[in-house]
């Protein structure tokens, strides 16, 4: 396993996930999908999620929607800044902390769009968080007790409702069950998953984003979902990108060359396309 730490930039991991490094056998699980997890563990990391903040954790999924790491981190330190829990000597002075959950229910929305505003179509996400706050507050109280409902409910549950929230799709909804709930058997699937599982002929070309994850929480052991998910975002990032992944410059240049179909993907050609797009043809 890598010495190395999570990246700060990938927003699904990096230092403000929580979780804790572990270390877990080889999987005994005769699927691809556990081996390819397995090389991940051995190239990046193998940790245990959970313990971040629900409803902070909801926020900066949203937050990190339609756009980049690089972008929606800095939007979610100057919303957290602006709104977030006081600390140190602010706090000393203050009679409690503030709840996140309150300051962006009663946040003004062009104050927030602004604040937002480095993170993309942040008129529409200020709006989608706002209601979530006032939802949030409504129904739970603030954030502890929205943090207790992700952490003790059924996961099943937790999603349905996260899910009946405007703004939040399968992928945020996984998100917070994995890294505030920590919930096993939990793979979140954004953009890198859903390419890399069919561009492996782990999952069939034409899947949707729920249809692969449904694949990968079937066929990985549930303990390393978590972990799975990403370190399988940062192997796109550094090997298998959307339009020029490393086998375009030879077979020994991928680490998980003897695990992949290679689906859209001609090396002789140099031709990358997106999977349904190969099968179609």
């Amino acid at each position: 396993m890598s010495d190395d730490a999570e990246p700060a930039e990938n927003i699904s991991g990096g230092p403000g996930s929580g979780g804790s490094v572990t270390t877990f056998e080889p999987s005994d699980r005769e699927t691809r999908a556990a081996a390819v997890v397995d090389r991940l563990g051995e190239l990046y990391w193998q940790k245990t999620y959970g313990g971040q903040d629900a409803f902070e954790s909801l926020v900066r999924t949203i937050l990190s929607q339609n756009t980049t790491d690089t972008a929606s981190q800095p939007a979610h330190d100057a919303l957290l800044e602006r709104y977030g829990s006081l600390d140190g000597e602010d706090a000393d002075a203050a009679e409690s902390e503030t709840d996140l959950v309150d300051a962006l229910a009663d946040a003004e929305q062009a104050e927030l769009a602004e604040t937002i505003s480095g993170a993309g179509l942040y008129n529409q996400k200020s709006a989608r968080i706002s209601q979530i706050a006032e939802r949030v507050r409504e129904k739970y109280g603030g954030e502890d007790e929205f943090d207790a409902f992700v952490r003790e409910e059924p996961a099943e549950a937790v999603r349905e409702t996260l899910l009946a929230m405007t703004g939040v799709g399968p992928k945020t909804a996984d998100c917070v069950l994995l890294f505030a709930g920590g919930r096993d058997g939990v793979f979140p699937v954004d953009t890198h998953v859903h390419r890399i599982y069919r561009r492996l002929g782990v999952a069939p070309p034409d899947a949707d984003h729920e249809a692969v994850r449904a694949v990968l929480e079937e066929t990985v052991p549930e303990k390393k979902c978590g972990f799975g998910h990403t370190a399988t975002i940062q192997f796109g990032r550094e090997y298998c990108s959307a339009r020029k992944p490393a086998c375009l410059d030879g077979p020994e240049a991928c680490p998980l060359d003897d695990l992949c179909d290679r689906v859209g993907v001609d090396p002789t050609s140099g031709e990358v396309v997106d999977p349904a797009e190969a099968v179609e043809s």
